[in-house]
């Protein structure tokens, strides 16, 4: 299924783009928050750790400058240590039932870079939009091979 919901959140987040012009938070993410559309938790924790990924890189372009291809590198880097220190609090505290997780290590990098251009509620929109077609075709793909 994963496999599956990566290949249609690439596909359908292609289409995407090209009817309406806005990207769905990056190339992996509609697929990566399909697979995770019956944990809103955590979904709404990777969109939180993207938006403070995106005033980090922002405030980081204070002290330098960022363009191009080091903008999307300091986004996917911090996002990377958000999810990094969200995993090492939740060990320190023996938390591992509340569901709150950052999803993937690359994906809030991913949402704060495409958020960066084209906006934090466009961003969010789109990627959810996407992900929730690829999730409702995995869904109808299951009843189907019931």
């Amino acid at each position: 299924m994963e496999t599956e919901a990566i290949f249609l959140g690439i596909l359908l987040g292609l289409i995407y783009y090209e009817f309406v012009g806005l990207t769905p938070g990056g190339i992996i993410v509609p697929g990566y928050l399909a697979i995770y559309v019956r944990q809103p938790l955590a979904i709404v924790a990777t969109f939180f750790a993207a938006i403070v990924t995106l005033y980090l890189v922002r405030l980081l372009s204070n002290a330098v400058v960022l363009y191009g291809r080091r903008a999307f590198v300091s986004a996917v880097l911090i996002g990377f240590f958000m999810k990094i220190s969200l995993e090492k609090i939740m060990f320190l505290t023996g938390d591992f039932s509340s569901g709150l997780v950052i999803i993937g290590y690359i994906v809030p990098g991913l949402l704060a870079h495409e958020m960066r251009k084209q906006g934090i509620a466009e961003t969010i929109l789109s990627a959810v939009f996407v992900s929730a077609v690829v999730a409702v075709i995995l869904e109808l793909q299951d009843l189907v091979n019931l």
